[in-house]
């Protein structure tokens, strides 16, 4: 009977904050959120990083793009580490996300060495910054600080995730469009395809570009020949067991998060539509030669891009929780989180 009394005074609550606390919709991120209520979160984390990039060097693109994931979908809130229920698919199981990315375990490891030390306090969303910023630490000796401060979201649906993640066909108004959503300008998607520098791809990604790209053309022909005849032995035209099979992504330095993915592009060695789509436009080629020129500027605009993507429509404040564990909605809160967003999208379609 409580329950049932509660429940709508609790929803209601949860609309007046959404609607009017002016605490949660001007809070900030900081550098240093937790110095004093968890002065150990980045060092946990950041073990936990360096724990697993000992073990395979890979996890350092996996969670570099499983941030960049998460901020693309309902903001950085940690909403890509939800697990799917019986009655909703998440966005880690929709197509641009499974089986490619990867990198949870890393986050776990890290949620649970926090736990132990600063229970309730650190949000999910948060250890996954600090990942994907020990991560290009490791892979490119890229550093920078963390406003931290962010809170869970509750919501994780596979069709946002299909609907907000750029895909590696898209051109290059697509890319600029979809970054343009995030308030993130043109130079900057440059900046941060830069990432495509480490890390791999499923032959699926880019067999558009190797195979029957045209009634004239059997090979894209804006993609080296030499380049695409190594894609074709990877990634034979009649075996399906090549939708398995992974090749790096950048030619030059695979395993090294740098600049040359920038001079690979100019040499014909891009391997997405989408990279290809980085020399289609004179403003966003020109951002091209600038970063393949200059490795130490571009690491430097690398460094600030991820601290702009890390605040893209975050939840501080009041909205949102710190989930107990990374892959669960915490019980107590997934009711009304559940009805404030679906009142959110009832006032969107009415006005």
């Amino acid at each position: 009977m409580l329950k049932q009394i509660m429940l709508p005074l609790l929803k209601l609550l949860s609309l007046f904050l959404l609607a009017f606390s002016p605490a949660t919709v001007q809070a900030q991120l900081k550098i240093g959120f937790y110095n004093k209520t968890c002065p150990s979160a980045e060092t946990l984390v950041k073990q936990s990083v360096d724990a697993a990039f000992t073990n395979n060097s890979g996890i350092a693109a996996g969670l570099i793009r499983m941030f960049f994931h998460d901020c693309f979908v309902r903001g950085c809130d940690g909403s890509v580490l939800i697990d799917s229920t019986a009655n909703n698919t998440a966005e880690k199981d929709a197509p641009p996300n499974n089986p490619s990315l990867h990198g949870f375990e890393v986050i776990d490891a890290a949620k649970t060495a926090i736990e132990a030390t600063c229970p309730n306090v650190v949000s999910c969303a948060d250890i996954l910054a600090f990942a994907a910023r020990d991560s290009s630490v490791l892979a490119g000796n890229i550093s920078f600080k963390v406003p931290a401060g962010r809170r869970d979201g509750n919501i994780s649906r596979a069709s946002e995730a299909n609907a907000n993640l750029p895909s590696p066909l898209s051109n290059a108004t697509q890319l600029i469009n979809a970054f343009a959503v995030k308030n993130l300008t043109a130079d900057e998607m440059v900046t941060l395809s830069g990432a495509h520098s480490i890390g791999v791809s499923h032959c699926p990604a880019f067999r558009n570009r190797i195979y029957n790209f045209s009634s004239t053309s059997k090979v894209d022909p804006t993609l080296s020949l030499a380049y695409a005849t190594l894609l074709q032995l990877a990634c034979p035209f009649n075996t399906s067991t090549s939708g398995n099979t992974t090749v790096a992504l950048d030619l030059i330095t695979p395993a090294v998060l740098d600049n040359a993915y920038y001079v690979g592009l100019q040499l014909s060695l891009g391997l997405f539509t989408s990279d290809q789509a980085l020399l289609t436009q004179a403003n966003l080629t020109a951002a091209v030669k600038d970063n393949a020129e200059h490795p130490g500027g571009w690491a430097t605009k690398f460094a600030r891009a991820m601290v702009k993507l890390g605040n893209v429509d975050v939840k501080t404040g009041n909205t949102g929780e710190i989930r107990k564990n990374c892959h669960f909605v915490n019980s107590a809160s997934i009711d009304v989180e559940l009805y404030v967003d679906e009142e959110k999208e009832s006032l969107v379609a009415t006005t």
